[in-house]
């Protein structure tokens, strides 16, 4: 099965919910993001502005509890828990957020998370609980074993991440991307993101998308964390697990070359990705020909 590419024809043809039909923030569903160490504290700030940006309607924060009180002065717009953290940094479960999360459209957890016991604990905890689960950096370990859930959830692992999932040398993830991501999205029953300056998608069934758009400024810190929050929000509008990837994806690109554009090819931050987006989603939703996007489709 051939490969779609990922740019604005094939997405004009898979289109989002449109804003219009949304009355309240309610209709735009919720985000709940499950994020953040006493080390990394800014990774939570990043995911969860994206999910904004990206449209959802409300946002909840899941964090390390000495770190909630910043956070909610920084992203004033989302309700923050505070969770319990262990000595290794790893949040415990609480009644409050596995209830928000049985509440929530959509779930991102993982960023700026260590790579613990602890974590895949929680990650495997709550992965089925929502209407959508999007897993990334640390959670990720959670799915070495089989852990399905009831919803397709979708992974992002960067090269490396995929190469410790499956247990083989970062050189055959690089060798064979497509094959990598193909097989793994088979097995384990999942979306798969496999990031970098192309990125595969693969679901089950053999269904495989592409996308090489963006720029090489893209490989800086946080930036995972910001499509990581991009694909939640989207998921939380009502996309689809593969289309919230893809557009996610495909946004991440495009506010990549946006900020090339502007600041320079390497060298803007990953905090300044998402206030592109609401900008290039409207391109879409007033233009149907969206002259400022990427070109045609295809396969590949």
């Amino acid at each position: 099965m051939d490969a779609l590419c990922i740019d604005a024809a094939l997405l004009r043809q898979w289109p989002l919910p449109h804003p219009d039909a949304t009355r309240s923030k309610e209709d735009r569903g919720r985000v709940l993001v499950v994020a953040g160490s006493p080390t990394v504290p800014g990774a939570a700030l990043l995911a969860g502005e994206a999910a904004l940006r990206a449209g959802a309607g409300k946002l909840q924060m899941g964090v390390p509890d000495a770190i909630a009180p910043s956070l909610g002065l920084a992203l004033p717009e989302a309700k923050v828990m505070p969770l319990p953290t262990s000595a290794e940094g790893a949040c415990g479960s609480t009644s409050a957020l596995e209830e928000a999360c049985a509440r929530s459209d959509a779930i991102l957890i993982g960023p700026g998370m260590d790579d613990t016991g602890g974590v895949h604990a929680l990650t495997r905890r709550l992965a089925g609980l929502a209407g959508a689960a999007i897993i990334d950096a640390g959670a990720l370990g959670a799915f070495r074993q089989p852990h399905r859930c009831a919803s397709l959830p979708v992974l992002t692992p960067h090269a490396g991440e995929m190469a410790a999932l499956i247990d083989r040398p970062l050189e055959d993830v690089h060798a064979q991307p497509a094959a990598v991501a193909r097989r793994f999205a088979e097995s384990a029953g999942v979306i798969l993101v496999l990031k970098g300056p192309e990125t595969w998608i693969a679901a089950p069934g053999g269904r495989l998308w592409r996308h090489t758009g963006g720029c090489s400024g893209l490989g800086t810190s946080g930036s995972g964390d910001v499509l990581g929050g991009l694909i939640a929000g989207l998921a939380a509008r009502g996309a689809s697990p593969e289309q919230a990837a893809a557009w996610g994806v495909f946004l991440h690109g495009q506010a990549g070359e946006a900020l090339a554009h502007a600041v320079g090819r390497v060298g803007f931050l990953a905090r300044e990705l998402s206030r592109e987006v609401p900008r290039l989603l409207d391109a879409f939703h007033a233009d149907a020909t969206a002259p400022d996007l990427a070109g045609e489709g295809s396969r590949t």
